[in-house]
């Protein structure tokens, strides 16, 4: 059985444990309001730029020339898998969710021949995967969304993709990310930005597009919006991101929290027990000493 004073000093332990988790709880709960605002309002935009660009390739006249960007290069050989963590844990599952996803995935392209590059952007995913997939990191970002996400972090890693690409280093790119749908609830999401899908509904698209007259051509629009529309699309995922980690790590708190405080309730109630024991001996002792005189 611990002596008082071991039980004094846990309680006094977990208590200042309960003060942290409780402070990093509302720290995050004040950051996930601003992120999740950003996150929400980047969607529409998002969203309305690819399925613009959509209706442009769709549309796209027989004799024009697309970016290779859009069109890729016609192989699905080499896969890049760009992994959206965070750089901090203490929230939860919310890494492990994306890595778990990632690593299945990554076993699962090279089990049927494919060759696969992996492009980490947080410290998390990269100390994650690097015991098992170490030699398939090519590259590596940490720090992004430090001071908040800002576009420029999103273009230097849209930038990175465009040079690889360029340079012949994959044919399809993926980037995986958790999108923001709660404070309790994020969803490990892939999507493929290089080269972008295509429509659903192909036909529909391409008579939509038909409609318009473009100015400049349609080559000289895709071959400025292109590049621009992957670092928007970067843009979004960072900030889901970002707004999942903020989300995660508050009930990952409140959690820790709530488990503290029950800790504390036990601990403080087999300390009472443990000092009316003692108590009661020592009355005991006492009674039996006056007797025995």
């Amino acid at each position: 059985m611990p002596s008082l004073k071991d039980l004094r000093l846990r309680i006094s332990s977990v208590k200042s444990t309960k003060k942290i988790t409780s402070a990093m709880k509302m720290v995050s709960a004040a950051k996930l309001r601003r992120a999740q605002e950003a996150a929400e309002a980047a969607r529409p935009y998002a969203e309305r730029m690819d399925r613009m660009m959509r209706n442009l390739a769709a549309g796209l006249d027989a004799d024009a020339k697309a970016p290779r960007l859009m069109t890729g290069t016609g192989k699905e050989k080499t896969h890049l898998v760009v992994v959206f963590t965070s750089d901090r844990g203490l929230c939860g599952a919310f890494n492990a969710a994306v890595v778990r996803s990632v690593r299945a995935r990554v076993r699962e392209m090279l089990a049927i021949g494919k060759q696969v590059k992996i492009l980490t952007v947080g410290r998390k995913g990269r100390d994650m995967l690097r015991t098992e997939f170490g030699g398939l990191i090519v590259d590596q970002r940490t720090g992004i969304g430090r001071k908040g996400v800002s576009f420029a972090e999103a273009d230097d890693v849209a930038s990175v993709l465009v040079r690889m690409f360029e340079a012949g280093e994959f044919d399809v790119c993926w980037a995986v990310y958790n999108r923001f749908q709660s404070a309790m609830t994020q969803v490990v999401t892939w999507q493929q930005v290089v080269p972008f899908a295509a429509a659903d509904d192909a036909a529909a698209t391409a008579a939509a597009a038909k409609a318009y007259d473009y100015e400049p051509s349609q080559e000289a629009i895709l071959e400025e919006l292109v590049p621009r529309n992957l670092s928007v699309q970067l843009f979004r995922f960072l900030l889901e991101s970002q707004a999942s980690e903020h989300g995660a790590r508050m009930t990952a708190m409140d959690n820790a929290t709530r488990n503290a405080g029950d800790m504390i309730d036990n601990l403080t109630l087999t300390y009472n027990r443990t000092r009316q024991a003692f108590i009661t001996r020592e009355l005991i002792e006492i009674i039996s000493g006056a007797e025995a005189v």
